[in-house]
């Protein structure tokens, strides 16, 4: 070691130079930072500026210790260095960017991430999540490529590897990937979500967990039925959250002894008793056909409610009304009637407590 080059009083006078703008640097960097980033927070909140906060925010966690770094590389352009150190200067400033970008850009990733299940609406937390870590992954590897092709390595063969082992990866875990992509695809196109209430197949209930391999509903029955994500969007799914409004159609017969006028009376009733009560639309009510036993009334209205027990209160209401409207009418509901036609013969002997009844044998011995 060359102990005489260090009592030169030009090295010394290089070194404490580099040494007064890495500092001076710094703190020039620090002020300007801490200037920006409050004048953005102000406008942000002033403006209720979502990518302005996004912004302000990336900036105010900034690696304190790269900040640094930019400084000791701006002192060591302000001196002579050999070739070899310029080279590796160069690589120095591009690392530093890099890995400041990457940074800022992952704290992106994480406030956007965490601005989808803050802004009131119900998402799939696995499916943001999984959004989250696949981009945050893609940046921290675009950084690491960029950086090797910057230092001379050849990543043409790294990539290719990468893609070869991602096939035989993708290939192993074919039925996970299947349901993790159908996870994210209902993450995405929200067919439905968390608080649904669905019917598909057999299964009728609400949604209550939106998984990375399964999507668990609460059926009706109480139990928890789990669904593989690929083989729920393989079906046709009735999503009745979002039904604003719900047509009704119900039927109900009257009996054949009524005239065609109080027949008349029977529609213009239910029009009545309909039109009467909210949330309710009347569409129809027609004598739709002439049944065994019965004359049947066909009838529609919507509801202006998708809750499932506000309709059953409506229907309610409206039973109840034509219960005491057909009365008033004096028309009355049909019911089943049948009749049978004895031909010849006699009646066959009734015994009630083994004893005959004496009506029937003498209505046997008229026949006779």
């Amino acid at each position: 070691m060359n102990w005489e080059l260090l009592l030169e009083e030009a090295l010394w006078i290089r070194v404490a130079l580099i040494v007064a703008v890495t500092l001076l640097s710094y703190w020039v960097l620090r002020v300007a930072l801490s200037f920006v980033t409050k004048r953005l927070h102000k406008r942000a909140e002033a403006t209720a500026s979502r990518p302005l906060s996004i912004v302000a925010q990336m900036l105010a966690h900034t690696s304190h210790l790269l900040l640094f770094a930019f400084s000791l590389l701006i002192g060591l352009k302000v001196v002579e260095l050999p070739a070899r150190w310029e080279v590796a200067l160069s690589h120095g400033w591009f690392i530093a960017l890099a890995f400041q970008v990457a940074l800022w850009a992952d704290m992106a990733v994480r406030l956007w991430v965490e601005g989808l299940t803050r802004n009131g609406k119900a998402r799939n937390p696995v499916t943001t999540t999984l959004i989250g870590i696949m981009v945050r992954l893609v940046v921290w590897t675009i950084m690491l490529l960029s950086i090797l092709a910057n230092l001379g390595v050849n990543i043409t063969a790294l990539v290719a590897s990468l893609g070869v082992g991602g096939i035989a990866i993708a290939l192993a875990v074919q039925t996970l990937l299947s349901d993790v992509f159908a996870s994210l695809s209902i993450g995405i196109d929200k067919p439905f979500e968390i608080g649904d209430f669905v019917v598909f197949g057999e299964v009728a209930g609400t949604i209550e967990h939106i998984g990375l391999k399964s999507t668990r509903i609460r059926a009706l029955s109480g139990e928890q039925v789990v669904c593989s994500n690929a083989d729920l969007l393989g079906q046709i799914v009735h999503n009745y959250k979002r039904m604003n409004t719900r047509r009704i159609v119900f039927k109900f017969g009257i009996a054949y002894e009524t005239s065609s006028a109080q027949a008349r009376q029977v529609g213009q009733l239910v029009k009545r008793i309909i039109d009467g009560l909210d949330e309710v639309t009347f569409d129809r009510a027609h004598l739709l056909a002439f049944d065994d036993s019965q004359m049947t009334y066909e009838v529609v209205y919507i509801m202006q409610s998708a809750d499932y027990n506000r309709y059953m209160d409506i229907q309610q209401e409206i039973n109840l009304a034509l219960i005491d409207g057909l009365d008033e009418l004096g028309v009355s509901f049909a019911h089943p009637v049948r009749r049978v036609e004895f031909m010849g013969g006699r009646f066959p002997e009734v015994k009630v407590a083994g004893i005959a009844k004496e009506a029937t044998r003498q209505d046997a011995a008229r026949m006779g």
